[in-house]
């Protein structure tokens, strides 16, 4: 599944070019051309990675990327600035507040991409085709098969996306809808409480290792999958 960029950008023409190379590089862009709107955007599902910029009407882009690291839901969110300010002290600044990196208005899109890949490898250091690892459970996308010392694990495909998404996207905290969203995707119509059976099928899966305590209940908000 693509991940979801909120690109927010006052500058019409800038945010449709933004829009256009995030869908030719197979990305899901969605945009918010103003302080408000770009809060108002900041539900779930969640964006994957925000393109911030600096200078908005109603507020700044800081004063945004502030709110986004002050809450739980949404401090593990990547943020890049885009700013037409080059001074190194407004680059510090942005970076302070939490801001993963920065662009510099003009850019070129060949260094926006890579710039975005760079903080995305940060957050989730694996792409869709890569074998991922973590503590000895081994999950292979391409050949469907997860194994733990090197002893095959059986599971269901549901369970397979899940467990994927999880490993490709750990230590943070996920609500049921946007797993929903994420594993089984907006088009499909599945209550939330669906979720939890698919958790427990999945720790079940993985428990003849060990590794069902990776899977963590966080009360009152979700599940989280982690090393820690």
């Amino acid at each position: 599944m693509s991940r979801r960029i909120l690109v927010v950008e006052d500058e019409a023409p800038i945010r449709d070019m933004l829009c256009f190379v995030l869908e030719q590089n197979g990305y899901q862009p969605y945009t918010a051309d103003s302080f408000d709107a770009a809060l108002n955007q900041l539900v779930e599902p969640y964006p994957d990675l925000v393109l911030l910029d600096w200078m908005l009407p109603g507020g700044s882009g800081i004063q945004i990327a502030k709110k986004i690291k002050q809450h739980e839901v949404t401090r593990n969110i990547p943020i890049i600035m885009i700013t037409a300010r080059g001074e190194e002290e407004d680059k510090v600044r942005g970076l302070e507040v939490g801001a993963d990196d920065y662009v510099t208005k003009p850019f070129s899109p060949k260094e926006l991409m890579a710039r975005i890949k760079a903080v995305i490898r940060r957050v989730a250091p694996t792409s869709l085709d890569d074998v991922i690892e973590v503590q000895g459970l081994k999950l292979d996308p391409v050949s469907h098969r997860v194994s733990a010392a090197d002893q095959a694990l059986d599971m269901g495909p549901t369970e397979f996306r899940l467990l994927h998404f999880f490993m490709t996207h750990p230590e943070r905290v996920y609500s049921r809808e946007q797993l929903l969203d994420h594993v089984w995707g907006t088009n499909v119509y599945v209550e939330d409480r669906t979720v939890d059976v698919h958790i427990r099928r999945l720790r079940k899966a993985i428990s003849p290792s060990g590794h069902d305590r990776l899977v963590q209940t966080v009360r009152g908000s979700g599940y989280r999958f982690s090393a820690k």
